[in-house]
C-alpha cells in the first residue's frame, strides 16, 4: 500500500513538470517537499513561467550537490492561472494537501495578498520574489523583492535629477491594483515634498491584459507639451508589450519622454522590437548586463537549463530580476534550514534572520533580521536594441529596505522596523 501511495505521489509530480522535463526519482520519505506557485497561463504567465522555471533549475542545483540535510528536495507546481482567488485555494492545496516545507511564488501583490490569509492560517512559509508596494510586514513571509526604498523612490529621485534629464511633470501609469496605486500614492507623496504639485502629475490605470494604449500615448503626448515629462509604469504583465509597442508607434523616444519601468525586465522585453525603445529605463537590483563571475555563472547554468529542459525560444532565454531574487530566496531558505537543522517552519524563520549571500548582482545580498526583507543594491538600466540594459546609475552597495514608507501618513512609529 506504501509503495502504491509513493507511485501515486510520483505520478501526479510527474505530471506537474512533465512540460519541461524535470528528471526526478526519490521516494517522499527521503524528500523536503517544496511548493511552487507562479501562473503558467493567463496575463502573468509572460513573467512568472521563466520563475517557476529558475526555481526548478536550483532546486536541482541544490539536489546535485547533496540536498539539504541530507534529503533531495522535491519540487511541486501547481498553476493558479492569473486567477487572484485561485492563488488561495492552491496555497491550501499545497500546505494542507502537499504538506510542502515552502512556498516560491507570486508576483502581483494581489495574489500575495491573497494568500497571506492561508499562510498565516495553516502557519506556512512564502518567499516572495517580486518588488512591491510595502505596507506590510508578515511573519510568514520573507521578502526577496526591492520594497519602494529599493526601487521607485530612487528611480523617480534619477529621473528629477540633471543626470536623469531634470523631469518636472510625471505621468504615474499602472495596472489597476494594489501595487501601482500604493506605490503611486507614496510617489506623489515624494513628489509633492519636493515641490512638484498635483497639477503637473498626471496618473492612469489600466486592468489586467489591457491592450489598446493609442490615447494614453496621445494623452500623454499633450500632457507632455507643458514641459520636462517623464512617465512611472508600473503596467505588469502582458500590457506591457503593447504598451511599449504604441510607445514606439508613437514615435516617443527616451530623449522627449524617459519611460521608467519597475515590472519590466528582460523577459517581458522578448517580445517586443526593443530599437525605439533604447534609452527608456527600468529600475531593478539586479540585470542580466552586469558584468561579475556570480552572473556569468547564473545566466550560463540558466540557458544550459533551458536547453536540457527543452524550454520554448531555449537559445533565446534571459535572466531577470525576480528570477535573481527567487535564486537567492531558495539559497537562503537551504542555508536557514541547515543552521535550523529542521525544515519546521518556526525554526527556519528564526533561522532566517542574518542570512547571507554572494547574489549575482555582484553585491553580497543580507536577509534583514527584524523586517524578512533583503538588503538589496539599486540600479537603474536603459534599454539597448538588443533587449539587455547598460546600467547607468547604482549604488554604492545594498540599501536596507523601508516596508512602512515615511511618505504615507500615520507610518511615523514604523520606521526602523
Amino acid at each position: 500500500m506504501q509503495t502504491r501511495r509513493h507511485f501515486i505521489k510520483a505520478l501526479a509530480l510527474s505530471a506537474s513538470i512533465a512540460a519541461i522535463g524535470l528528471p526526478f526519482a526519490a521516494h517522499a520519505s527521503d524528500t523536503i517537499k517544496v511548493g511552487i506557485l507562479h501562473s503558467l497561463s493567463g496575463t502573468m504567465a509572460i513573467s512568472e513561467t521563466a520563475l517557476r522555471n529558475v526555481a526548478l533549475m536550483t532546486i536541482e542545483e541544490i539536489n546535485a550537490s547533496g540536498g539539504v540535510l541530507g534529503k533531495q528536495l522535491e519540487p511541486v507546481v501547481v498553476d493558479p492561472a492569473s486567477d487572484w482567488p485561485l492563488f488561495a485555494e492552491r496555497a491550501r492545496q499545497l500546505l494542507a494537501q502537499d504538506k510542502v516545507s515552502v512556498v516560491f511564488g507570486c508576483w502581483t501583490s494581489v495574489s500575495r495578498k491573497s494568500v497571506l490569509p492561508v499562510f498565516s492560517e495553516l502557519n506556512g512559509l512564502l518567499f516572495y520574489p517580486v518588488q512591491y508596494e510595502g505596507e506590510e510586514l508578515e511573519r510568514n513571509v520573507f521578502y526577496t523583492g526591492a520594497a519602494p526604498n529599493q526601487q521607485a523612490i530612487p528611480a523617480t529621485e534619477y529621473l528629477m535629477s540633471e543626470e536623469g534629464g531634470g523631469a518636472k511633470r510625471f505621468v504615474l501609469l499602472g495596472t489597476d491594483y494594489v501595487y501601482p496605486r500604493t506605490t503611486n500614492k507614496i510617489l506623489r507623496a515624494f513628489l509633492n515634498s519636493k515641490g512638484i504639485p498635483d497639477s503637473d502629475i498626471m496618473e492612469e490605470y489600466t486592468p489586467f491584459g489591457h491592450s489598446d494604449y493609442q490615447t494614453i500615448i496621445a494623452n500623454i503626448k499633450r500632457f507632455s507639451a507643458g514641459g520636462k515629462t517623464a512617465v512611472i509604469s508600473t503596467i505588469n504583465g502582458d500590457s506591457n508589450v503593447p504598451f511599449y509597442r504604441e510607445l514606439g508607434n508613437a514615435g516617443l523616444s527616451a530623449t522627449d519622454v524617459p519611460v521608467v519601468a519597475f515590472s519590466v525586465g528582460e523577459e517581458e522585453l522578448r517580445g517586443v522590437d526593443t530599437k525605439p525603445l533604447v534609452g527608456h529605463l527600468a529600475a531593478w537590483n539586479y540585470f542580466m548586463s552586469v558584468d561579475n563571475p556570480k552572473n556569468t555563472e547564473f545566466v550560463t547554468k540558466y540557458r544550459a537549463w533551458a536547453k536540457a529542459n527543452n524550454v520554448p525560444n531555449a537559445d533565446t532565454v534571459v535572466t531577470n530580476d525576480p528570477m535573481e531574487a527567487t535564486y537567492v530566496g531558495i539559497h537562503m531558505w537551504k542555508q536557514a534550514v541547515e543552521k535550523a537543522g529542521t525544515a519546521d517552519v518556526d525554526a527556519v524563520i528564526d533561522a532566517m534572520g542574518g542570512q547571507t549571500f554572494e547574489a549575482p548582482s555582484g553585491f553580497t545580498l543580507t536577509m534583514d533580521a527584524t523586517n524578512h526583507h533583503l538588503h538589496k543594491p539599486v540600479l537603474i538600466g536603459e534599454v539597448r536594441d538588443d533587449g539587455q540594459f547598460d546600467v547607468v546609475w547604482q549604488t554604492e552597495g545594498p540599501i536596507r529596505a523601508q516596508p512602512w514608507s515615511p511618505f504615507i501618513e500615520g507610518n511615523e512609529a514604523k520606521q526602523g522596523l
